[in-house]
């Protein structure tokens, strides 16, 4: 069984601003791109975002894959089981991005995922070209509204 390799960038406009993500997914010689961008958001909501669009958009389970993300934030969170202990406490203290992290649990259940971190902007072809991607949404007029983060931001003020 081949392996799936996932690239995934996040990006923002302004912290918090417009955003986007961009996903590239690679099957053998098959090559997928998926973008979207936001009217307000964070960059490491993108980068989330990223990651969990591209499992949720694959329609075959229990196989492997590795995804590679410039995002310290999402490989240590992961990694590290930092996620493990913030579901345990219900993201006691606050922690942030609780919608996303809980919809990335409940989808990577479905398969073994391996996650590389690569260094964002150099000169990896395919992160370059997730940030080109995630720019180019966040820049783009067809903005969708994260409403999660909407909420959350009102709710603040």
């Amino acid at each position: 069984m081949s392996e799936l390799i996932i690239y995934t960038d996040g990006s923002s406009r302004g912290n918090p601003g417009p955003g986007g993500f961009g996903v590239v997914l690679i099957y053998g010689k098959h090559i997928k791109e998926i973008a979207q961008g936001y009217r307000l958001t964070t960059n490491n909501r993108m980068e989330l975002l990223a990651v969990i669009t591209a499992l949720e958009s694959l329609t075959r389970k229990n196989i492997p894959v590795t995804i590679y993300s410039d995002s310290q934030y999402v490989i240590n969170s992961i990694e590290k089981k930092w996620l493990n202990n913030w579901i345990k406490s219900d993201f006691k203290g606050g922690k942030k991005n609780k919608d996303l992290w809980l919809r990335y649990a409940k989808v990577s259940k479905d398969f073994s995922i391996r996650f590389q971190w690569v260094k964002g902007h150099a000169d990896n072809f395919y992160n370059n070209r997730c940030d080109e991607l995630a720019t180019t949404a966040a820049d783009g007029k067809h903005l969708l509204t994260d409403a999660e983060y909407e909420k959350e931001v009102n709710m603040v003020q």
